[in-house]
């Protein structure tokens, strides 16, 4: 029993030793060095202070500010740690009923805006946690946004084309906005 016994147990602590120790470092190291942003979460930095993750959506309701695509996480939305979409299909009369109600808050915050609400105000993500809006979204806000801060449309439409990203390498995905940077930068102009 000792001669088996004592070569597994050789073994385990080694292997723990490499796999739960060595290996992670390393790969953190690496990381850390190459990547030194996305190793640390992609922060958005203002001040020298984080004001939120390029990789994770904030909600915004204000109406001086432009809105997200919704959030399907729970208990809060943006919340990173329930990562998750709706799994709701489009014949679910709960994804039926979600989307009548958002655009109806849509039209209630700019009565006068007369263009379609584009789908991706209102309809959440796969992961829930989406920070970009399209450029129709951001459109669509322009008057309500420009409106709420005293600016003339074409101002805040000029900062909406400044944060529009275009597709990578020009063919790949599509052109979106991200909302915190779009933000961030229609409060500098204060």
């Amino acid at each position: 029993m000792k001669n088996i016994l004592r070569p597994a147990l050789v073994l385990f602590l080694f292997l723990t030793l490499v796999t739960g120790v060595a290996y992670p470092l390393v790969v953190t190291g690496v990381a850390q060095s190459l990547f030194p942003s996305q190793a640390a979460g992609s922060l958005i930095m203002l001040g020298g202070k984080p004001v939120g993750s390029a990789l994770i959506g904030q909600n915004f309701s204000d109406p001086g500010h432009f809105w997200g695509r919704p959030s399907a996480t729970g208990p809060m939305p943006y919340n990173a740690a329930a990562s998750s979409g709706s799994n709701q299909g489009p014949l679910n009369p709960a994804l039926v009923d979600a989307v009548k109600g958002r655009i109806e808050a849509l039209k209630a915050a700019d009565p006068g805006n007369l263009m379609t609400v584009p789908v991706d105000l209102v309809t959440a993500s796969a992961s829930g946690l989406d920070p970009h809006i399209s450029p129709a979204a951001a459109r669509y806000q322009v008057e309500r946004v420009a409106r709420a801060r005293g600016l003339t449309p074409e101002k805040v439409q000029g900062l909406v084309e400044q944060q529009t990203e275009q597709p990578l390498a020009g063919v790949l995905g599509e052109s979106r906005v991200h909302v915190l940077k779009l933000n961030l930068a229609l409060d500098a102009l204060r």
